[in-house]
């Protein structure tokens, strides 16, 4: 049954109101699969560190221009509202799948970052746009379809690492490019699904990105605080929590089970928080979160065994799950040009991780993982008030 059966007409699709189970879980697929390409960087660094005789400075560029496109993610919301969104959607599978299935035989560093570069465009392109696609396909129940979305994302960078490495050992690290296949027929899947289908905005005016900046404001700015006070329990955990538990138990096998817990029950709580959101309300789901998640922080750092275990489920639940709610309280406001204001949204969340796990590194290094951990969960806590500050409804 295609897509045109279960919506209306192209022109009436921004006035969506039920929830389009089957697209969702579609686009939400899509999302898995480009993600999984996305992923394949940090598994095969050491790889290709070695083939190309890399610094570890040179080395850790390779993420930087990769990330780099994210600051153009308004303009790209701009244009995605001006044009079909459908069309960046469609083609951002291929070309992912491509140029991340060739990083293997890049013949240089150069052709690395042309490579790398150009699949952190594609990124942009898919990311920006989608959760508006989401968005008017999910009707009242915009919390329940991010959350589906956002699954596929999660899921995505659980698996990646585990694709990359088993295609590099049955195939080589200049031999698994055929694994773009699957990235290519994710494009052609997109396309004969959406090809007659147009997702846009309910005004005819679109707006610039200092417009969309000034109509979003009220709820960017406290989305940023939120945004920069969860930094730093997201860049202590997610980039520095195999460290941490290898300092304080010595095992390393240890420490790659734990972040793969902190990664699954992440998934479950990206799952759940946007549908629950839905029930109970925005504020109310983010308040969890944020209180849930710095109080699990403090009860991991300070304690040991299965209290630390069980921390760690709770911590993956509540910290990683309030993305889907923050997405659909952008999309619930963004009447003009939500594909702008996902932009924004995303460019903010970008530069403040960016930007917060430096500055955690760097605590760190002067006070220890252990103290760096117990300040993350203070700083998380101040996110609390600006919580307030967003619209009940």
């Amino acid at each position: 049954m295609s897509f045109e059966e279960h919506v209306p007409h192209k022109s009436q699709i921004g006035g969506v109101r039920r929830f389009h189970t089957g697209q969702i879980l579609g686009l939400s697929i899509s999302h898995f699969i480009h993600d999984i390409y996305s992923s394949f960087l940090s598994p095969l660094l050491p790889l290709l560190i070695e083939k190309l005789s890399m610094s570890l400075t040179q080395a850790g560029f390779l993420s930087t221009i990769m990330q780099i496109p994210a600051l153009l993610n308004p303009y790209i919301g701009v244009l995605a509202d001006r044009i079909s969104v459908r069309f960046f959607i469609i083609l951002a599978p291929a070309m992912t799948a491509v140029p991340m299935s060739l990083i293997g035989i890049a013949p240089s560093y150069a052709v690395l970052l042309i490579l790398l570069f150009i699949t952190g465009i594609s990124v942009s392109i898919f990311h920006v746009p989608s959760p508006v696609m989401i968005a008017r396909l999910s009707g009242p129940k915009k919390g329940r379809g991010m959350s589906f979305y956002m699954t596929g994302g999660e899921l995505a960078r659980t698996v990646g690492p585990l694709v990359a490495v088993g295609a590099v050992s049955v195939f080589g690290l200049e031999g698994f490019y055929p694994i773009m296949i699957f990235g290519l027929m994710a494009s052609v899947w997109l396309y004969f699904t959406f090809r007659d289908v147009s997702v846009a905005a309910d005004q005819h005016r679109r707006l610039s990105v200092m417009e969309s900046w000034r109509e979003m404001r009220y709820i960017l700015l406290p989305l940023t605080a939120i945004l920069l006070a969860r930094g730093f329990m997201h860049g202590a955990m997610a980039t520095f929590l195999p460290t941490f538990v290898k300092l304080e138990t010595g095992n390393l096998w240890l420490a790659g089970i734990a972040l793969t817990v902190y990664e699954a029950t992440g998934v479950a709580g990206v799952l759940v928080a946007g549908s629950m959101s839905d029930r109970f309300g925005r504020r109310r789901i983010l308040l969890i979160s944020m209180l849930g998640a710095p109080v699990s922080l403090f009860l991991f750092t300070l304690t040991g065994g299965w209290i630390r275990f069980l921390t760690l489920l709770l911590i993956g639940f509540t910290l990683l799950s309030t993305t889907p709610v923050m997405l659909a309280l952008v999309q619930e406001h963004a009447k003009k040009s939500p594909a702008a204001a996902n932009g924004l949204f995303m460019m903010v969340s970008f530069m403040a991780r960016s930007a917060v796990v430096v500055i955690v590194g760097f605590i760190a290094d002067l006070i220890g993982l252990r103290a760096t951990y117990i300040l993350s969960a203070f700083m998380g806590l101040l996110g609390m008030p600006f919580i307030f500050k967003l619209p009940r409804k």
